[in-house]
């Protein structure tokens, strides 16, 4: 995973809870801390730190991931402003990320490794079919939220099949609607 990963959490969690409770995080995660933006870090380091966080702070871990898919996505808009300032809506977005979005990761993050999605309308929004090992979908649904606040809407995301639960891929329904 990289490092700019890591960065974002580390921002979230302090600006929400704190510098102390991060430094409490990675010492309950025994994890070293160290993270730079292009860094490649093993995904265990993530998983632990959301381990310790889903305890400290009584959610579970997909609550927590998907917590900090929202609080990441305003850091994601002010320092790629570029990738959000030519949509105005929260679909015209996420049929961004395969082709411009991800691509743009890659050369910026080498070795970066993104999910894949597939993107099918449904009434009043989008279908998306997840795909990614990491199993991180909550993390998608926390951005997917994150943006649509960026684009004064709302997301309403169910969550119709789960790689967690045994599905090949996940499948989330995102309905829109706007503020």
């Amino acid at each position: 995973m990289k490092g700019i990963v890591f960065n974002l959490l580390e921002e979230a969690v302090s600006n929400a809870h704190g510098a102390d409770t991060w430094d409490d995080l990675l010492k309950a995660a025994q994890s070293h801390g160290i993270y730079t933006s292009l860094g490649n870090y093993p995904d265990d380091d993530l998983l632990r730190i959301v381990g310790a966080a889903s305890q400290s702070l009584h959610a579970s871990p997909n609550d927590i991931v998907k917590w900090f898919g929202n609080a990441a996505l305003p850091m994601f808009a002010q320092r790629y402003a570029q990738f959000f300032r030519p949509h105005t809506t929260t679909v015209d977005f996420l049929l961004t990320l395969n082709d411009i979005i991800h691509p743009e990761v890659r050369k910026l993050y080498p070795g970066a490794q993104p999910p894949s999605f597939v993107f099918s309308p449904i009434p009043a929004g989008l279908r998306m079919e997840y795909r990614s090992s990491r199993q991180l979908c909550a993390l998608a649904e926390g951005l997917i939220e994150g943006a649509a606040a960026h684009y004064h809407e709302t997301a309403t995301v169910t969550h119709r099949a789960c790689v967690q639960t045994g599905a090949p891929a996940c499948v989330l329904d995102i309905q829109i609607t706007r503020d």
